[in-house]
C-alpha cells in the first residue's frame, strides 16, 4: 500500500509534460532517468521494458516522447509498482508495472509475457553504488535500489540479453568509473557499442556513461563526444536543459 498523501509528491518532469507522484523520502527520480529515456531509440509498435523502473520515471518519459510503444515497467518493489502504475494511468500512458526481480529466472520473466527474444528494446538505471564507498541503506528495499555487488551489472545485462530479439537494443546508465563493468557485462552477446560520456561540470571527469549496445551487433565500438551538464558558471546549458524538457534527444537514441 502506498504511504499517506503527506508522504507523497508530485513533480514535474519533461518541463510539465510529464506529472509523477514519487515518495518524499528515499530514492527519487532525477535527471538519470530523463537523460536515459533521452538515450533511447523506439518506434511506435516496439516492445519495450524498463527494468528497474522505480516510479516509473524513465519508461514513462520515453513513452510521453513516442506514442504507441508497448511498455512494461519492471520493478521490485510492490509500493513503488504501484507508483508507476498509478504514474502511467494519471498521464494517460499505456504500460503496464509488474512487481519482479530483474535476477529472477527466464520462468519467471515467461509468466509475465517475456519470453526469450520477445521485445525489441530495453533501457536500465541499474544499483551502481560501489560499495566499498557507500555505506548503504539499512532498509533493504533501499539498499537494493542503489548498491551494486560484484554480479548485479552482470545479471541485468543478462536479464536484457535474454529478452531482447536479435539487433535489439539496450541502452543503460552507469557511474563513469566503473566503465570497464559495463564492457565485461556486454562482452558475451552484445556488440555495435555506442558511448556517451557524461560531465557535470565543464573541465571536470566524466560521471556517467550512457552505453547503446546491440544484441549480436558487430560494428566497431563508437565513443561519442561528452556532454556538459553545466557550463563554467555552473548554469545548466540550454542543450540540457533541451533534453530535460523534452525538446531534444541525444545521439544515442538517433537512428
Amino acid at each position: 500500500m502506498i504511504e499517506g498523501a503527506a508522504d507523497i509528491t508530485e513533480d514535474a518532469f519533461l518541463g510539465g509534460q510529464l506529472l509523477l507522484r514519487q515518495k518524499r523520502t528515499g530514492h527519487r527520480a532525477g535527471h538519470d532517468a530523463i537523460l536515459l529515456a533521452a538515450a533511447t531509440e523506439a518506434r511506435a509498435g516496439d516492445r519495450v521494458v524498463d527494468l528497474g523502473a522505480g516510479i516509473g520515471t524513465a519508461g514513462l518519459a520515453l513513452a510521453r516522447r513516442v506514442a504507441g510503444i508497448r511498455l512494461s515497467l519492471i520493478e521490485i518493489d510492490p509500493e513503488l509498482a504501484q507508483l508507476a502504475r498509478a504514474n502511467a494511468a494519471a498521464n494517460a500512458i499505456p504500460a503496464e508495472a509488474i512487481v519482479l526481480d530483474v535476477t529472477a529466472d527466464a520462468q519467471a520473466f515467461a509468466e509475465h509475457g517475456l519470453v526469450p527474444d520477445s521485445v525489441d528494446a530495453v533501457l536500465m538505471n541499474p544499483p551502481f553504488n560501489d560499495p566499498a564507498r557507500h555505506r548503504g541503506s539499512p532498509d533493504q528495499m533501499r539498499h537494493t535500489a542503489h548498491v551494486a555487488t560484484e554480479e548485479t551489472l552482470h545479471a541485468w545485462v543478462h536479464a536484457a540479453r535474454r529478452i531482447l530479439r536479435s539487433n535489439g537494443a539496450l541502452t543503460l546508465i552507469w557511474r563513469a568509473d566503473g566503465i570497464a563493468d559495463v564492457m565485461a557485462a556486454l562482452s558475451r552477446g552484445f556488440g555495435s557499442l555506442a558511448i556517451l560520456p557524461v560531465h557535470g561540470e565543464a573541465g571536470k571527469p566524466a560521471i556517467r556513461v550512457l552505453v547503446r549496445a546491440i544484441k549480436g551487433g558487430r560494428a566497431p565500438t563508437r565513443l561519442l563526444p561528452g556532454l556538459m551538464l553545466n557550463d563554467e558558471s555552473v548554469v545548466p546549458k540550454k542543450e540540457v536543459r533541451d533534453i530535460l524538457e523534452g525538446r531534444a534527444v541525444l545521439p544515442l537514441a538517433e537512428p
